[in-house]
């Protein structure tokens, strides 16, 4: 039987997160997830509602996320196109995804 991760395991995306709302407490909210699965990592996401690719942009940007750095897809469904990107910040390891309707020809 494996140990049960404290909050203690989770510090470094907490400390994480805590900076990025130091450091840009302008830029558009995301959906926040940590994880003791990936305990290293705090994952950012934006959706359609929430501005979806421009708000991963302006945190791709902020972050100095090379834009060159960036997959983009479109989800089977053909309906919905994702961004994702990676860096760290603060100890983390930090996933960025942004999600938006596309048009039926796969385009934002």
């Amino acid at each position: 039987m494996s140990a049960i991760l404290t909050l203690d395991g989770l510090s470094a995306p907490l400390r994480s997160l805590r900076l990025l709302a130091v450091d840009f407490p302008d830029l558009p909210g995301p959906v926040v997830d940590v994880s003791t699965i990936y305990p290293d990592r705090l994952s950012l996401s934006w959706h359609d509602g929430q501005g979806g690719f421009a708000s991963f942009e302006a945190w791709r940007a902020a972050l100095g996320i090379d834009p060159s750095a960036v997959d983009f897809h479109v989800q089977c469904d053909g309906r919905t196109g994702v961004m994702q990107a990676q860096s760290c910040y603060g100890g983390a390891h930090i996933a960025l995804t942004g999600y938006m309707r596309v048009s039926a020809g796969g385009g934002a």
